[in-house]
């Protein structure tokens, strides 16, 4: 595959991530080993669907850091020719959760920030939240977040875009917002969100990519070919996975460059 392709969703997962009890479903689902897989194996899979670049998240939940930035940080200082950071933040501590966004870019290079809010059962217009905006938005970094329902043993409704997600973008017009897992069963409100907003994008994260929703893919082969991200979901799949039937989409060369590595290379400002 001659494309370049960057993958905006993956984790590294440590064995206190992989020991949640709300991964349980997705475990079954995939079959995934509890073992917490080395980065060789990440390094593997990436190799085999030809992706250069692996964004990788940290995670911090209620119940406290599962991946840390610190983590991240060390795994993309090893590779940085094939690994960026998305960072993470405790939403109970504000005034720490804006100093660590400023670390983290400033400091470690990261690209992003993501908080999943069924996590935290907390919709993204929670006021606790709006911290974390301003940060993003004065560090110029995107914040990345999920949408749709929960495959985790966690409740769905944080994940629905609207009134949620349409206030946050009403009240900060300035933040890139990437909304990650595709957003069924909300469709319509996701595509409605993403034409009224120029700042909001999607990633088709946790999808392969010949079951994404046909109103998604028509809308990635036309006007909207500038707003979808691949994102795999790693290691709960494998980009190999996700991208096992891209042909079947019928995207244009354009739209097929874009989706793959052209729209997060722009959205996530990544060195050329």
């Amino acid at each position: 595959m001659a494309d370049e392709i960057i993958d905006v969703w993956m984790q590294q997962p440590n064995q206190r991530f992989l020991d949640q009890r709300w991964l349980e479903p997705l475990l079954r689902w995939t079959d995934l080993d509890r073992a917490a897989p080395p980065v060789a194996a990440t390094l593997g899979a990436m190799d085999r669907a030809g992706v250069r670049i692996g964004l990788l998240s940290a995670w911090h939940g209620p119940q406290g850091v599962l991946i840390s930035n610190d983590e991240v940080a060390e795994l993309v200082q090893a590779r940085p020719d094939r690994f960026a950071g998305i960072a993470t933040v405790d939403l109970t501590d504000p005034v720490r959760a804006v100093r660590e966004i400023r670390r983290c870019v400033r400091d470690l290079g990261f690209v992003g920030v993501r908080v999943v809010p069924w996590l935290w059962n907390l919709p993204p217009n929670d006021r606790r939240y709006y911290p974390v905006y301003v940060a993003c938005v004065e560090e110029d970094v995107p914040f990345c977040t999920q949408i749709g329902h929960t495959g985790p043993l966690c409740p769905s409704e944080p994940g629905r875009p609207i009134p949620y997600l349409d206030e946050v973008l009403l009240d900060f017009p300035q933040l890139v917002v990437v909304g990650g897992h595709v957003g069924y069963p909300w469709l319509a409100e996701v595509l409605s969100l993403v034409r009224k907003y120029p700042n909001f994008h999607v990633d088709t994260s946790a999808y392969a990519v010949h079951r994404l929703p046909e109103e998604l893919v028509e809308f990635m082969r036309g006007r909207g070919r500038t707003r979808v991200l691949f994102g795999s979901n790693y290691p709960m799949l494998t980009p190999a996975q996700c991208l096992d039937r891209l042909d079947d989409l019928g995207l244009g060369a354009e739209a097929r460059e874009l989706f793959l590595g052209g729209n997060a290379r722009r959205v996530f400002s990544l060195p050329l």
